[in-house]
């Protein structure tokens, strides 16, 4: 067992290896996942002191699996994993029978030449003997896995899900006057910048400005735009779970409330960065020797693995809104340029800012990517000129509330590079209201409740 090689199985996207643990000596437990590195017990339990171990390997994101999921349906596909895992336990255990038995023969063939005794007959017999007995003790000791992992329907069943997006959500009001809804994070917030008149306890919690680039969408199409994100929103604990915020308050989930706005024509998607840890890794970066050591790219590609199947959900979700708004995914703005000598005091390099903006490309890939296949629009919004150490920076400094975020003027570019952007998404966005036929333009921090 412990050189029989892992079991390749993919689907949907999903590609996992299929093998078995060490034997325990308790007679019935979990199995073991290695979910991207981090090792953690499975959420059902096995029968037997040989149980299951599997490695989520891999998530991709392409045209062929979202049109396997469009054309097949949740089911099938969640059919197909289950399917996949129980004939790559079946498959390991073939190769390790096949194993055992190559070990046994070579022990046997030894043994007959030292006692001088017919080596076919000796070792075909012997060999039999191993494959009945380890066969035996596999039925043993396994027989209920098969059924088990078939029961498997999707990875969250190996797992379970996040405490935070099983809790029961709270079904708000109908939002008929909302024409747009952005969610996301804290540059979708505008967080470090005002927050305008009369904001609530939410919105002060979120860092909700009236700077946000929700707002400058209103003022320029004369919508009524809902802007629910919030600062340090994940897809998993923001967008499609509550979001426990620093201060202890619990903000409920952005796309539930968002699908109360069924007469909106446009969702704008800014997310990613806290998923990757963006803030802390640039700190991080900033202290540190270097920034490309294997441990913290390592670190960075788990999160971006894990990150891809969250943003996957998130897509697949915004894709079956009964009403089919045009979605729109922003990528993320550079902070660095040319120059990087107001950083050099806290320890930024070329180097370093180089790593930095290489792993913002590969996150801003997966986002392109992702929004691509499912035919979603992408807007990409450019600071160039603007960066951190310019003369008239688009990004908030060292010293600001929020380093690194836009501010006002950034906001506002990335408002123009959204603006751009709709008269290519598809379906088209709702046409602007005449002011006779609509009220005025505004944008709304309100959440469920």
């Amino acid at each position: 067992m412990r050189v029989t090689p892992l079991q390749t199985v993919s689907a949907a996207g999903q590609t996992a290896q299929v093998g078995a643990a060490m034997p325990a000596l308790s007679p019935a437990g979990p199995g073991e996942l290695d979910l991207f590195g981090q090792v953690m017990p499975t959420r059902p339990h096995f029968t037997g002191p040989i149980r299951p171990r599997l490695q989520l390997t891999h998530i991709t994101i392409d045209p062929q699996v979202v049109r396997m999921l469009r054309a097949d349906g949740p089911h099938k596909i969640e059919l197909s994993l289950s399917q996949q895992l129980a004939a790559g336990w079946t498959r390991y255990f073939e190769w390790e029978t096949l194993i055992a038995a190559g070990f046994a023969l070579v022990a046997l063939v030894a043994v007959a030449g030292v006692f001088r005794k017919p080596v076919l007959k000796m070792a075909a017999a012997g060999v039999a003997v191993v494959c009945a007995v380890n066969v035996g003790g596999i039925l043993l000791t396994a027989s209920s896995t098969p059924r088990m992992l078939r029961s498997v329907k999707t990875l969250d069943d190996l797992v379970g899900v996040d405490p935070l997006a099983g809790e029961p959500q709270t079904v708000g009001k109908p939002l008929p006057g909302v024409q747009a809804v952005v969610i996301g994070d804290s540059t979708a917030a505008g967080y470090g910048l005002p927050w305008g008149p009369g904001p609530t306890a939410l919105d002060e919690a979120c860092g909700r400005s009236a700077d946000a680039y929700a707002a400058d969408l209103a003022t320029a199409n004369n919508w009524n735009v809902l802007n629910l994100a919030c600062g340090s929103a994940t897809v998993k604990n923001g967008l499609l779970g509550v979001q426990v915020l620093s201060n202890g308050q619990v903000a409920p989930p952005q796309f539930p409330v968002a699908e109360q706005a069924t007469h909106a024509k446009l969702i704008v998607v800014s997310v990613g960065a806290d998923d990757l840890s963006w803030s802390v890794m640039t700190r991080l970066c900033a202290v540190s020797s270097v920034c490309n050591d294997k441990v913290s790219g390592a670190y960075f590609s788990n999160l971006l693995n894990s990150f891809t199947r969250s943003y996957y959900e998130l897509l697949t979700d915004l894709a079956n809104l009964p009403w089919h708004p045009a979605v729109l995914v922003n990528e993320y703005y550079s902070p660095f340029g040319a120059s990087i000598r107001c950083l050099t005091r806290y320890g930024m390099t070329p180097a370093k800012e180089k790593v930095l903006l290489s792993r913002l490309g590969q996150l801003n890939a997966v986002l392109a990517q992702g929004a691509a296949a499912f035919g979603f629009g992408v807007a990409g919004p450019q600071f160039t000129g603007h960066e951190l150490c310019t003369g008239d920076p688009y990004v908030q400094g060292p010293g600001d509330i929020a380093p690194l975020h836009p501010n006002a003027a950034g906001e506002l570019a990335i408002a123009l590079a959204d603006q751009q952007a709709l008269p290519a998404l598809s379906p088209s966005p709702v046409v602007a209201p005449s002011p006779s036929q609509s009220p005025a333009p505004q944008t709304q921090a309100q959440a469920a409740g």
